[in-house]
């Protein structure tokens, strides 16, 4: 963390009543992950030679791009993104429920790059696997020797008929999965707050970022109109494609308790055909078994605030390369085929996939990340110095579900949905909400994810 944000976080504690003794305690506590992660990583090297190509400038590729620059004697490291700017996306829920300013959550992109690795600003088009090149829109072809798959997600908002990227806001009908739709919602939640009605809040039927964000927003927003004394003018209710609310048993309970006491209703297996956001109505699709045979059954809903979540899926280039699963559930959205351990590609040796992208069957968060990118930088350098990837990534994910202004369900698991604890919060009790995980989600993760994380320390 620079001076200069620590001065201003301490500022902000003050005034909040929170003393710098305590800030420190709890800042050591995070900090010494982050300590021991940078001793571990400074003690791994290798003279390992290849050209590697990263496609993605997110979270997932610059924290590959700074650990591999680390370890490797002699890096050859090519990273492909067009991006101005570094977003970190876990902030867009907090910009929406007005805890952030839109500009506290990005840097320009030169800032975030690893020095010393070549950074192509263009877009990729298409992956040959098979010759090992990449084709991009400005730069023409480009070859590897490895390839680390990392561009991120696919948000298709053309599959919620009547909705698109430019319409986000129109007729009401919001969504805080982009930087321009949260800023969007945060002033029609506001809005909203003034002249009551209905709230529908949908999830979708796609793997996809952030599985607590549909939820998060909901809960904030019941929280914020009761904060404005307006909580008895508005009609909360939540929908959602899956057939359970959240798919963590240790944490499922105390979040259903929540919705309960919110007098927030849920809805299962239903998803969002269409919006018409003119009649400000929702078009849903209610499935359901009967035998051996599934139920498909129309209906519509009126709204006056609506947060839907668009269905997304890998890139269309990694689909048409045919690096996506060829059947199972992670084939229809082409989440690329890598071992869930070693995050490996299961056809192509010489490739890694990790983050949003990767099909394996864990959340889509940046804690996720956090916890892959060592292990397939390892596996990487490994297969590069002609050995076999031993490294094995547990599927540990976070997803610190935001209840109320003040605090936070931190949900921590791995590929078996068992509950799995960082320090310090393995010394309290995470099937509550806590107030020290809000401190964390608010103050802490931001800038280990811009200072640590992207440089590869954390």
């Amino acid at each position: 963390m620079m001076k200069h944000e620590l001065e201003d976080q301490l500022k902000a504690f003050e005034k909040k009543g929170i003393d710098r003794r305590h800030f420190f305690k709890l800042m050591a506590m995070a900090g010494l992950l982050t300590a021991a992660s940078t001793q571990k990583a400074k003690a791994f090297s290798s003279n390992a030679k290849g050209k590697i190509v990263i496609i993605g400038g997110g979270a997932a590729g610059i924290s590959m791009a700074a650990r591999l620059k680390s370890w490797l004697d002699k890096p050859d490291i090519t990273l492909i993104d067009p991006s101005d700017r570094q977003f970190y996306q876990p902030g867009f829920t907090l910009i929406a429920s007005g805890v952030y300013q839109p500009n506290d959550v990005w840097k320009k992109q030169e800032d975030c790059m690893p020095s010393d690795i070549k950074w192509i600003k263009d877009s990729v088009t298409a992956v040959d696997p098979v010759w090992n090149q990449v084709t991009t829109q400005n730069n023409g072809k480009i070859a590897y020797d490895f390839l680390v798959l990392t561009p991120g997600i696919q948000t298709n908002w053309e599959k919620v008929e009547g909705i698109t990227h430019d319409t986000l806001g129109q007729g009401n009908a919001y969504s805080i999965y982009d930087f321009e739709g949260a800023q969007k919602t945060w002033k029609g939640l506001q809005e909203f707050s003034k002249t009551g009605g209905r709230g529908i809040f949908t999830d979708t039927y796609t793997k996809h970022k952030c599985g607590g964000a549909p939820k998060k927003i909901c809960l904030l927003t019941e929280h914020y109109n009761r904060k404005q004394g307006t909580r008895d003018k508005v009609d909360l209710n939540y929908y959602t494609a899956s057939k359970e609310l959240y798919d963590i048993p240790y944490f499922t309970p105390r979040l259903l308790e929540i919705y309960k006491e919110r007098n927030v209703p849920i809805n299962l297996n239903v998803r969002v055909k269409g919006v018409d956001t003119s009649a400000k109505q929702v078009h849903f699709e209610k499935i359901e078994t009967v035998g051996d045979q599934k139920v498909y059954t129309p209906f519509v809903e009126d709204y006056d605030f609506l947060h839907f979540t668009p269905p997304m899926s890998a890139p269309d280039f990694v689909k048409e390369a045919g690096l996506g699963w060829t059947e199972g559930k992670l084939a229809a959205d082409g989440w690329v085929m890598v071992d869930k351990e070693t995050l490996v590609h299961k056809t192509y040796p010489n490739i890694v996939s990790l983050g949003d992208v990767a099909g394996i069957p864990t959340s889509k968060t940046s804690a996720a990340v956090r916890k892959q990118v060592p292990i397939a930088a390892k596996n990487l350098i490994s297969l590069m110095e002609g050995k076999e990837p031993v490294e094995k990534y547990d599927g540990y994910a976070a997803c610190p579900i935001v209840t109320d202004y003040g605090h936070v369900l931190l949900c921590e698991f791995n590929y078996k949905k068992e509950q799995e604890s960082s320090f310090p919060f393995s010394m309290m009790n995470p099937s509550k909400e806590l107030w020290a995980a809000w401190l964390l989600k608010v103050y802490f993760l931001k800038p280990m994810y811009f200072y640590g994380m992207l440089n590869g320390w954390a």
